[in-house]
């Protein structure tokens, strides 16, 4: 508990004395480019592979002649919008993005570069933190929207190259009875699992002490921290918003 209110006051000092309004769209920018567009690739090939094996796993277990084909791309649709995409990606992406955010603040933790922007007048929780948030919180569903789309053109790409469906069973099963809440459950997930990861690895890495050792385990730390608000998150908003 008392990890957690100094968590909450943390968060609290990130809309204390803040800069202009000018210089926190450069920070962010720089940060979108730095969460967003440098994790494209990983997200790419995770994305494409977990389509596949998904597509191939549904069709080695629905052997049963009285279950139509399509019904494997539909598995494949839900099975990715509502938890492969939001959820397995955020685990990914918290060992990418959230280590970073943790090694680079605790780098200047104990380089003592945020004692020397204290020292300024500035606000150094605000300055380096709530950009990184920001720009998490606008990339990271951008990611998952992709993260989706590929998901299911691997299990297209899979289908058509082992022959277990066919190409037309395959899109017919995409569209087949689609709820369309389930992309905006998708979408929540992805904005609170961007703040978890964001904001809990900065302040793992913005309270470091010590030295290089201890920067390494606040990267540990955060990325640990991080993929276990994500399940926890993950059971509340689904128990919230489809039970």
């Amino acid at each position: 508990m008392q990890k957690l209110g100094k968590f909450i006051l943390f968060m609290g000092t990130l809309f204390t004395r803040r800069e202009n309004f000018g210089t926190y769209v450069k920070l962010t920018i720089d940060e979108c480019i730095k969460v967003g567009y440098n994790s494209l690739f990983i997200v790419t090939i995770v994305s494409v592979f977990m389509g596949a094996v998904v597509t191939v796993q549904t069709a080695y277990n629905l052997v049963s002649p009285f279950i139509p084909d399509y019904v494997i791309s539909l598995v494949v649709r839900d099975m990715t919008v509502l938890e492969l995409s939001p959820t397995i990606i955020a685990i990914v992406y918290a060992g990418k993005v959230g280590s970073n955010i943790a090694g680079e603040l605790g780098t200047m933790r104990i380089t003592e570069q945020i004692d020397a922007l204290e020292v300024m007048g500035i606000n150094a929780s605000s300055y380096l933190v709530l950009p990184k948030i920001i720009a998490s919180m606008i990339m990271y569903p951008m990611l998952v929207v992709l993260s989706a789309f590929l998901c299911m053109y691997g299990g297209y790409l899979t289908s058509l190259a082992t022959g277990i469906i066919s190409g037309y069973d395959y899109i017919y099963g995409i569209r087949y009875e689609f709820i369309e809440f389930n992309v905006s459950f998708a979408l929540i997930k992805a904005f609170v699992f961007s703040f978890l990861v964001a904001s809990i690895s900065a302040y793992k890495g913005f309270f470091t002490s010590g030295g290089a050792l201890e920067v390494g385990q606040a990267s540990t730390a955060a990325v640990t921290n991080s993929c276990i608000a994500i399940l926890l998150a993950d059971y509340l908003l689904a128990q919230l918003l489809l039970a």
